[in-house]
């Protein structure tokens, strides 16, 4: 069990250091497989995580073995249509405040990543696989398809046509696989995934906190919105930034040849 901000977690291991915050997947043995209890802890801890100004940065990350090896089926196998319906809340609720966490989010992914855990870490900004991860969305091998957000975050990622063959197929697939088509920033050896997670985590930390939070919510902005209507919240949202100390400090340290010292004030 962990402790964070003077609460205890058992279902995920919650520490921050350097000015980022960890939140490892801990259901081993069912690999890291998402149920209620888990979602519920990790909602918190985003939600934590992401008004907390020490915080600059989010790694999620599981075990050697899994990230996460999709919705734990014990659970929900007798589920009627709203008990489903209720799950999926909480899927949703997790993945949203991870996607629109204020803080940058980085997927490190070990081992298998299926269904939910896919889902999950589509929902991440920056994703770092494992060479010999495995990766897909196997649902509709069940019976069902992938309803935490798969459907719509996948061809957003990839591209329509990627997204129609691995959802209807349930097929999974490797590391070299997801990097060609779009899913993974990078792909290194099992060993080095957590090292480079944190090499990304320390590289985004230095930069400026209040334009990283606009600049992520203006990129998720433009999956939802048309041209037009994406500029013009770019635009608001980057001339808003010039009230900001950071600017002012970002600017003059460039002028004056020097290193920038980003407070988020």
């Amino acid at each position: 069990m962990e402790w964070y901000k003077g609460k205890e977690y058992k279902n995920c291991l919650v520490w921050a250091e350097d000015g980022i915050g960890y939140a490892q997947l801990n259901r081993p043995k069912a690999f890291n497989a998402l149920n209620e209890a888990l979602m519920d802890e990790a909602y918190e801890v985003m939600n934590l995580y992401s008004e907390d100004p020490d915080i600059k940065v989010i790694i999620i990350c599981g075990d050697e073995n899994a990230f996460a090896a999709g919705a734990d089926l014990k659970a929900v196998a007798n589920h009627n249509p709203f008990e489903a319906r209720n799950f999926l809340d909480k899927v949703h609720r997790t993945l949203f405040a991870v996607e629109d966490n204020h803080k940058p989010t980085i997927a490190a992914v070990r081992g298998l990543a299926l269904g939910g855990g896919l889902e999950l870490m589509m929902a991440c900004d920056i994703h770092i696989i494992s060479e010999t991860a495995t990766l897909g969305l196997p649902e509709i091998n069940l019976g069902i398809f992938p309803g935490g957000g798969g459907t719509q975050r996948m061809p957003r990622h990839t591209s329509i046509c990627n997204a129609k063959q691995y959802i209807f197929t349930g097929d999974f697939f490797d590391a070299a696989t997801a990097y060609r088509i779009g899913l993974a920033n990078m792909v290194v050896p099992a060993d080095q995934v957590m090292e480079q997670a944190k090499k990304m985590a320390r590289k985004l930390s230095r930069k400026g906190p209040l334009a990283l939070r606009e600049a992520k919510a203006c990129v998720n902005n433009s999956m939802n919105l048309d041209i037009k209507s994406g500029c013009r919240a770019e635009q608001i949202a980057w001339s808003m930034l010039f009230s900001s100390e950071d600017q002012k400090e970002g600017m003059n340290a460039f002028l004056e040849n020097r290193k920038a010292e980003f407070k988020g004030k």
